[in-house]
C-alpha cells in the first residue's frame, strides 16, 4: 500500500461517515452530493489536524509496511471527520439563514 492509496481510502471513509450520519439523522442530510462534499472536506480537515500526532499516511508507511494500528486510527479519524464536517456545514447553513 502506498501513501497515496491510504489518503484516497481515508477520503472515502470520510464520505462514508457523512453518508451514514446523513442517513441516520435526516435533519443533517444534504442529499448525496452535499453529504459527499461534507465528507471529503471534513475528512481532509481532520486528517490534517491530527497529522502531527502520527496518523498521517507517511507515518503509517514509515517502516515500508503498513502499521495497522495507525491505519485503523486514521480510518476512525476520517470517519468521525466526515460526520463532523456534515454537522458543521448544517450549523453554518442555519447561521446563514438567520
Amino acid at each position: 500500500m502506498t501513501d497515496t492509496l491510504i489518503s484516497i481510502i481515508s477520503v472515502f471513509i470520510g464520505i462514508l461517515g457523512a453518508t451514514v450520519l446523513g442517513a441516520a439523522k435526516k435533519k443533517y442530510s444534504f442529499g448525496f452530493t452535499g453529504n459527499t462534499l461534507a465528507g471529503v472536506f471534513g475528512s481532509i480537515f481532520f486528517i490534517k489536524l491530527f497529522e502531527r500526532l502520527g496518523f498521517d499516511p507517511v507515518s503509517i508507511m514509515r517502516t515500508g509496511t503498513v502499521n495497522y494500528i495507525l491505519f485503523t486510527i486514521n480510518m476512525l479519524v476520517s470517519f468521525i471527520g466526515g460526520a463532523i464536517g456534515l454537522v458543521a456545514i448544517k450549523y453554518l447553513e442555519k447561521k446563514m439563514n438567520k
